[in-house]
């Protein structure tokens, strides 16, 4: 039996909501927050851009719960139901700080519930979501982790992630390596600090992915994102981790990423890999060709069908037990 309830929050005038999950009996328990990805991901890590509604961020909340481990999901202010009111006043205030101070508001509600031991939580990113959740256990919080989970993290920086993705893209359609160059250019004038200005022959759906980089909205956040990966705060981080890249992942990549990740962590006891073979992005199972993944539209993530990866949640399950003695 797992027992939810939502709640709300303000944060610089501004509405958040989540989901509190709690297993059955008294507690205190130890927890876990979950931290979307990028875009307008919601708190179950589903998005409007994306079909379907079988969030793996849900899916997690209610495996820790049956485990004994409490969790909170939660809305950032750019997605969720109080979007369009939050938007106007985000605008042009995105940063990794905004979001730092989301994260850092969502575990200050957690860690005040009654059945929960704040001394005993977990920060639980995927994606871009890592990045704030190491940002949070490397910084000076009031509630501190008691370790980190990162699941799917870049360990190029997100330039080179976004190209590799157009590339694995263009791979599918006819003449689409032709119009990598031209991408590559691009990227570069960006990377040089000057406008993006993608070439006007490129594809729409192209184009509108490279100038999402450039609106007003997420700028300076577009800016500081481009270059940073998880490698530097991942060598910065004293707490235990654990480190997920699924071997289905056509985002993050087991070895354009995981090999770095490893590297710069050579030396660190306190951080454990793991590479679930039949992991996608979003750590559901998934046993599809590259190929078959983009053709599906919204990759397939959230799909009626779909379900948690077994081998990672054990994995997750298993080193949640051992750090927070649940």
């Amino acid at each position: 039996m797992v027992n939810s309830v939502d709640v709300s929050w303000q944060l610089d005038g501004m509405a958040m909501e989540g989901t509190l999950a709690r297993p059955e009996g008294e507690g205190p328990f130890p927890a876990v927050v979950l931290v979307a990805g990028s875009g307008p991901t919601d708190r179950d890590w589903c998005s409007p851009m994306l079909p379907g509604t079988q969030g793996s961020a849900r899916l997690f909340a209610e495996a820790f719960a049956r485990a004994g481990i409490a969790s909170l999901r939660y809305d950032k202010r750019a997605s969720g139901p109080h979007v369009m009111d939050n938007l106007p006043r985000l605008s042009g205030r995105m940063s990794m700080q905004s979001h730092l101070d989301e994260l850092a508001a969502a575990v200050r509600v957690l860690a005040g519930q009654d059945f929960v031991d704040a001394t005993r939580i977990v920060g639980l990113g995927n994606s871009e979501g890592t990045l704030h959740v190491l940002h949070y256990a490397t910084s000076d919080q009031d509630v501190p982790f008691a370790g980190v989970v990162l699941a799917a993290p870049p360990g190029r920086p997100i330039s080179e992630l976004l190209v590799s993705q157009l590339a694995l893209q263009a791979a599918q359609v006819p003449g689409g390596a032709a119009m990598m160059p031209r991408v590559e250019e691009a990227v570069a004038r960006y990377t040089a600090g000057q406008p993006m200005d993608p070439d006007p022959t490129l594809p729409e759906s192209v184009r509108m992915v490279l100038s999402s980089f450039e609106t007003p909205m997420n700028l300076p956040f577009a800016r500081e994102l481009w270059s940073e990966s998880a490698k530097e705060a991942l060598v910065r981080l004293e707490i235990p981790a654990l480190v997920l890249i699924g071997g289905r992942d056509v985002q993050v990549d087991m070895h354009a990423d995981g090999d770095p990740l490893q590297r710069a962590a050579a030396g660190m006891p306190n951080v454990t890999f793991a590479f679930p073979a039949n992991a996608n992005h979003v750590f559901k199972e998934d046993t599809r060709t590259p190929a078959e993944v983009a053709a599906s539209p919204g990759n397939g993530y959230n799909d009626p069908d779909t379900h948690l990866d077994p081998e990672s949640l054990t994995t997750i399950l298993d080193w949640l037990r051992t750090i927070l003695k649940a």
